[in-house]
């Protein structure tokens, strides 16, 4: 029995049902989310490396504002800031959050994070290395660390800025979108003389 299909105007119905066309039509329809899932892939990852180094550059901003003490008497060969006004930790936060404003993140959403590895106080100096949360708890800031552990050379002192930031994929079809990952910054900066 030959199948009887309805003519359209000047198409054959049945030609595009049970000719190439109609292969290249499924085809079409398996491939096309495929190659828009990549292209959003695509989009995303390029996003969550954008707010990786928009996060790394305000924390290097917060370092190196916590790491230029005013009149710095005592600074230099003997790894100390005895006598020294260091930024206070409202000046290290505000240095921070205009880096991330300005890369148009929400600064209320990064969460403080524990250096790795974990800094220990550089010998001898004063005032004596001590990590703390920063006013508002987003960010740690440590001051007075030695930076080169584990090394026989001379300690070296410095601060370290450490946070983490949120980021979460919007991918169609995955369960990516109920998992929120933490992207860390973490800077690590020699005190100024």
């Amino acid at each position: 029995m030959k199948r009887v299909f309805p003519r359209m105007g000047s198409v054959d119905l049945g030609k595009i049902l049970l000719g190439d066309r109609a292969a290249e039509i499924a085809e079409a329809a398996v491939i096309l989310p495929a190659l828009f899932m990549l292209l959003l892939s695509i989009y995303w990852f390029g996003r969550a490396y954008m707010i990786y180094g928009a996060i790394n550059h305000a924390a290097r901003a917060g370092a190196q504002t916590a790491a230029v003490p005013a009149g710095c008497a005592n600074c230099g060969a003997s790894g100390t800031w005895a006598g020294s006004t260091l930024p206070d930790d409202a000046t290290v936060v505000q240095s921070v959050n205009s880096s991330l404003l300005a890369a148009h993140l929400d600064p209320s959403q990064a969460v403080p994070s524990t250096p790795n590895p974990v800094p220990r106080p550089c010998p001898g100096a004063e005032p004596e290395g001590i990590c703390s949360q920063a006013s508002g708890g987003q960010f740690t800031i440590c001051r007075n660390m030695q930076l080169n552990q584990g090394e026989s050379s001379p300690p070296v002192c410095g601060v370290i800025i450490s946070f983490q930031y949120p980021y979460q994929f919007v991918l169609p079809f995955t369960s990516l979108n109920n998992q929120k990952i933490q992207l860390k910054a973490q800077v690590e900066m020699r005190a100024e003389d």
